[in-house]
């Protein structure tokens, strides 16, 4: 088992396109993290980058003491599943899984020996003389992931392996991966663009956005205290409320609702100067609350958002709902039974605590109970 570590990488195509921007990633031995971001954000590119597969522009990449910045992709014993599992369809389920050590000279009863104790290990034994065509999505998976493993590799590598499988083998599968990492103990890197995975499998999250790593913590830390306008914008099953907004004295005007700065800026923000001497009264910023931490209810309340209730969402056991507030679309979840209809009038009071300020994109202030985030 190994760390991870990445100094400076970089990674520039030809043409000029930046896919990498200088990262600097620390990965703990035995970790599961996962890189989070949207379609082009450049995770892909840095799995492929700590597999070897694309050579680094600048920068190391360093598996535990080792730099393995110039290895070939074959001597990094490192494991990699693919978004496509990329079995062959003409070779067993054991040939398959015995492949890697069949690309390092082991013998033909030491390779289906590894084999059979992998596939054990996956529940595959039944299926050890069926080609990929014979299998379902769920059942492939588990068979690249035996190949991964069959070399016994010191890193795992994920590349969006769950997004071909559907919804009820997805959650089996997410459940199935996070017990089989934590028996293993290997280091795993997973790339999903997919928020509610890596909220619900990684120790970590690095949430990336154009070659760069916006913010890094855990799924707790990601979730309630984002970094920046981006992460918050991103993170959430459903989008966090971000308001324009004004600082008025020892309040914030958003979506002409007058609320309290949230306890956590500070006297100095509430008094109308930073401790550096700088002017906060008329300040623009960005008012975010999650529609998790909006209590809608169907009577005027000071201090929260009022305005016509537009749409209801079904969402299970909670309903999201949207209120036209001055213009401004705010969201809040809402229990079962306690849905209002379209044109009602409603409000959206913000939980004590809960509120986060962004000032320049950047957050200036935190929920009272998770820690500062680390970001890269």
């Amino acid at each position: 088992m190994a760390a991870i570590t990445l100094r400076e990488l970089t990674k520039v195509y030809p043409g000029g396109v930046r896919a990498l921007d200088a990262l600097d990633l620390e990965i703990a031995d035995g970790e599961f993290f996962a890189l989070l971001g949207p379609s082009g954000c450049g995770k892909s590119t840095l799995l492929r980058t700590i597999a070897g597969l694309e050579e680094a522009t600048e920068g190391s990449v360093r598996l535990g003491d080792e730099d393995v910045t110039r290895t070939p992709p074959g001597r990094r014993n490192v494991g990699m599943v693919f978004q496509d599992y990329a079995l062959f369809p003409h070779m067993t389920v054991t040939d398959n899984i015995a492949y890697p050590l069949r690309i390092k000279k082991a013998s033909r009863p030491e390779r289906h020996k590894a084999a059979a104790e992998v596939a054990g290990e996956l529940g595959l034994d039944g299926l050890l003389g069926r080609r990929p065509g014979e299998l379902s999505g769920g059942q492939q998976q588990r068979v690249a992931l035996a190949r991964a493993m069959a070399a016994r590799p010191q890193v795992f590598l994920l590349d969006e392996p769950l997004s071909n499988l559907d919804a009820r083998l997805r959650l089996e599968a997410r459940t199935f991966l996070k017990r089989l990492q934590q028996e293993l103990g290997v280091t795993t890197v997973f790339v999903t663009h997919d928020q509610a995975e890596a909220l619900a499998m990684a120790d970590r999250i690095a949430v990336m956005e154009a070659g760069r790593i916006r913010q890094i913590g855990t799924p707790r830390e990601v979730f309630r205290r984002p970094a920046n306008v981006f992460v918050a914008s991103f993170i959430g099953s459903t989008p966090m409320n971000l308001i324009d907004a004004v600082v008025r004295g020892d309040e914030i005007v958003a979506a002409e609702t007058a609320l309290p700065l949230p306890p956590s800026l500070g006297e100095d923000f509430a008094g109308g100067q930073e401790a550096d001497g700088q002017e906060t009264d008329g300040q623009e910023v960005v008012y975010g609350i999650r529609p998790d931490y909006l209590d809608f209810s169907p009577v005027a309340t000071d201090g929260a958002f009022g305005g016509e209730v537009t749409v209801v969402e079904n969402l299970g056991s909670t309903s999201l709902v949207t209120l036209d507030v001055a213009g401004v679309m705010v969201h809040a979840l809402v229990g079962e039974g306690e849905e209002p209809a379209p044109g009602d009038q409603g409000w959206a009071v913000p939980r004590p605590g809960r509120a986060l300020v962004y000032r320049n994109g950047d957050l200036v202030n935190g929920t009272d109970d998770v820690t500062v985030a680390a970001r890269a």
